[in-house]
Parts: structure tokens; C-alpha cells; sequence
């Protein structure tokens, strides 16, 4: 097949790049050549720029595909120049959508590619709906070849699941408390790029994916007390964990609400049995224990990317320091 990614090394398809040249895939990355992420040995790389319909046009000349995927739209405009580039240049085109686009809180667990649409919390799910409705209206009205992938908090080595990146493992290594949002017991699904990329690249050409939807996630369940206390394992320290509710972080600060009332507050887990009947191979196979090892290494390897963020350090402290003031 010839296969191009739009995007193509980024925390989440940097390990499906990867796996589709394995399996003998003719991969194209139409991207800018910004990521710090190296383009993987055998990508055909089209320098361009999405968002500039022109820039887009000119990298792709005369190419079609068997598959497009589009890792990196987030709006209806973004899909609307999609839909100009790609209508009649592939026989399908998957777009990158989010497990936050369900229903939130849901009404009943596990999710299942059925649940509701519906997160009033967090206009990036907001966008990603609108994003999923003008594509299948694409599929229903002209017959464009879509697929949709709902990934869910999917991670590689460089990635902390948890807002301020480094500050909260450096903050544990000092034996300082880090802020966990509620009280630490609802469950979180974090699934390794490795074992996302079986489920996406087996999608790329199937007849049987076309104008449908899934989700790929792992099969492992967390409570965030857990996540925390695996990374601090992992990092050596011994974990002091703040539980705040949810809507008083958010009263905190208000840009962090949004991500966390929309999403992280509320337990997530996922029914991957429709991914599996078309690629029977996807077994996610990585544990996070293994992957907050993974993630401490590579920090522990790059000390250029130990940041601190200043502002969020000093947030928690007020936080805690609030929480603190008010309980016996």
C-alpha cells in the first residue's frame, strides 16, 4: 500500500510510522519538519505545511494514496481542507479523533464506539465532534471514504500523563506533595503508542473500516493514585499525594479546568472488542509500569527536558496549602 500520515512523527504516530514500514507499507509524511522526533528510516517526507492549502498542494503534486491519515486535525476548518486536498486522491481517509469526544460523564461503563457524543466540559472535544458529524456527512453525501480512530490518552517515553510534565516528578524526587485531582480512585486508560499503532495500521486499507468508527486503547484500567505512585517508583521517590476535588483545582485555575473537568475527573474505560474483530492482532501487551520506566529513562537520559514549570510549581503549593488550612 501507499500510505501518507499527515504528521507522522509525533507522540502518538511516530510508533505507527514505525510498524507500517515493518509490515512493507510506502509511507509518505506530509509535514514540516519541525518535531524533535527523527522521520523513521524509509518515509518518504513531503515538506509542507496543512494549514496552508497551497503549501499542501504543491507537496503532494500528483500523488494519491490507498490511505491518508490525518493525525493532526482538531476543527472543522482543518477537515474542510482535507476534504479539498484528498476527495478522489484515496481510497480512504482516517481521521484522528478522541476517546474525550464521548459522553461525559458517561452513563454506563465500559464505553463502547456507541456511546453518546457529548462532553460540555471541553471545547476540544467540542471540535472533535463537529469534526466526526462534517465527515460522516462527507461519507453519507459524496461518499468520501472515511474512517474515524478514537485514541485515549496514548503515550510514548517523552510523555507524563499529567498536567506540568516534569514539575510533578521533580516535585516527588524532592519529596514534595503533588496534587491528585479528586480522591485518586477513578480509573484512567493509558495506552502505549507501540500497542496503538497494531490497532491503527491494521485498519489502514480495510474495505471494512470505511465510513465507520473505533476506539484503540489499552485493555488495562488505572486508578490515578496508581499512575502516580507507579512514576514515582519509577523515578525513586516516595510519593505524597494531595487529593483535591476536581472542581477546586479548576477553581484554581481556570485553563486547566476545562482538560480536567472534560476529561481526567471522570473514570474512563473502553469494550476494544470492535477494533479486534477486524485486526485480531491488537493485544496491547505493554503495562504502564513497564511504560512509567520507559518515560523516566528517556527523561532521566535528555536532563534537557527536566523543566520545571515555574507557574504550576507555585500553583500546587497554593493548592495544597488551601486544602491543608481547611481539614483537621
Amino acid at each position: 500500500m501507499k500510505v501518507l500520515f499527515i504528521g507522522g512523527t509525533g507522540i502518538i504516530s511516530s510508533a505507527s510510522s514505525k510498524l507500517a514500514l515493518q509490515k512493507g507499507i510506502e509511507l509518505y509524511l506530509l509535514n514540516r519538519g519541525k518535531s524533535f522526533r527523527p522521520v523513521p528510516d524509509g518515509a518518504r517526507v513531503l515538506a509542507g505545511d496543512i494549514r496552508d492549502l497551497a503549501s499542501a498542494q504543491a507537496a503532494l503534486g500528483e500523488h494519491s494514496f490507498d490511505a491518508v491519515v490525518d493525525w493532526v486535525a482538531f476543527t472543522p476548518q482543518h477537515i474542510e481542507t482535507d476534504l479539498a486536498l484528498f476527495a478522489g486522491r484515496t481510497r480512504q481517509y482516517i481521521f484522528i479523533s478522541s476517546a474525550s469526544a464521548y459522553q461525559t460523564p458517561p452513563a454506563s461503563l465500559p464505553v463502547t464506539e456507541s456511546t453518546p457524543l457529548d462532553n460540555p466540559f471541553w471545547e476540544y472535544s467540542r471540535n472533535k465532534i463537529a469534526c466526526e458529524e462534517r465527515l460522516m456527512r462527507a461519507y453519507r453525501e459524496q461518499k468520501f471514504p472515511i474512517t474515524v480512530v478514537r485514541p485515549s490518552h496514548t503515550y510514548d517515553a517523552t510523555l507524563l500523563p499529567f498536567h506540568g510534565g516534569y514539575t510533578n516528578i521533580a516535585r516527588m524526587r524532592q519529596g514534595k506533595p503533588v496534587v491528585v485531582h479528586g480522591d485518586g480512585t477513578s480509573l484512567w486508560t493509558l495506552t502505549h503508542h507501540a500497542d496503538f499503532a497494531v490497532g491503527l495500521v491494521g485498519l489502514l486499507g480495510s474495505p471494512h473500516a470505511i465510513g465507520d468508527t473505533f476506539h484503540i486503547t489499552s485493555d488495562e484500567w488505572l486508578s490515578w493514585n496508581q499512575i502516580y505512585t507507579l512514576l514515582a517508583e519509577a523515578a525513586g521517590a516516595v510519593p505524597q499525594l494531595v487529593h483535591v476535588p476536581s472542581e477546586l483545582i479548576a477553581a484554581f485555575d481556570p485553563e486547566l479546568g476545562p482538560g480536567l473537568l472534560g476529561d481526567k475527573a471522570h473514570s474512563m474505560i473502553f469494550d476494544n472488542s470492535k477494533i479486534r474483530r477486524l485486526v485480531p492482532e491488537f493485544q496491547p501487551r505493554i503495562p504502564f509500569w513497564q511504560g512509567a520506566r520507559e518515560i523516566i529513562a528517556w527523561y532521566d537520559a535528555h536532563p534537557q527536558f527536566q523543566q520545571v514549570d515555574p507557574v504550576f510549581d507555585a500553583l500546587q503549593d497554593r493548592i495544597i496549602a488551601a486544602v491543608q488550612s481547611i481539614r483537621p
